[in-house]
């Protein structure tokens, strides 16, 4: 496979799922727990899981292991992406990022437009690259997941994806 070409087989990938809050527990993270789920029902591993509380430091290097680990794909942070004191994922995530794939949260907007109308402002999800690694952040909400997950993310992380989607990126090692 060379380029950007998506291939015709499925590549099942290495996920890890990063909630960030302050007050969720394994019991209560229904947002990381939906994700899990809908990784793993396309047929991807949820390589870790983590809930790490809204700390700058923390968070940081919490997600700069997840990017370091050469056998992780992909990382799927929710959480963190609003305009409180305490949501810190802009700017805990932006500088381990070596290159931003602002399409991800113009879209994730655009869609969660048609859900929530003009609140979506709010939000501030975003996505990179970094050490052949994609990092797909959005809002902390089961919804906004499923919107991200469903609208964006599940293709992207589609070897047969057409056009084109980040498995040939993420995939080789190089």
């Amino acid at each position: 496979m060379s380029g950007n070409k998506p291939q015709k087989e499925f590549v099942p990938l290495q996920i890890a799922v990063v909630t960030v809050s302050d007050t969720r527990t394994e019991e209560t993270d229904t947002s990381g727990l939906y994700l899990k789920e809908a990784l793993e029902r396309e047929g991807h591993v949820l390589s870790k899981k983590h809930i790490c509380k809204d700390d700058v430091d923390q968070l940081r290097a919490l997600v700069k292991g997840l990017i370091d680990d050469d056998r992780i794909h992909a990382v799927l942070v929710t959480g963190g992406t609003g305009f409180t004191k305490r949501d810190n994922t802009v700017v805990s995530l932006t500088p381990l990022l070596e290159s931003s794939i602002d399409g991800f949260g113009e879209l994730f907007r655009y869609l969660s437009y048609k859900e929530i109308g003009s609140s979506t402002i709010q939000s501030r999800a975003f996505a990179g690259l970094s050490n052949n690694t994609v990092v797909f952040c959005m809002p902390g909400s089961p919804g906004a997941c499923r919107t991200a997950w469903e609208g964006i993310i599940r293709d992207q992380l589609d070897a047969r994806h057409r056009p084109c989607n980040f498995v040939d990126r993420i995939t080789s090692r190089e």
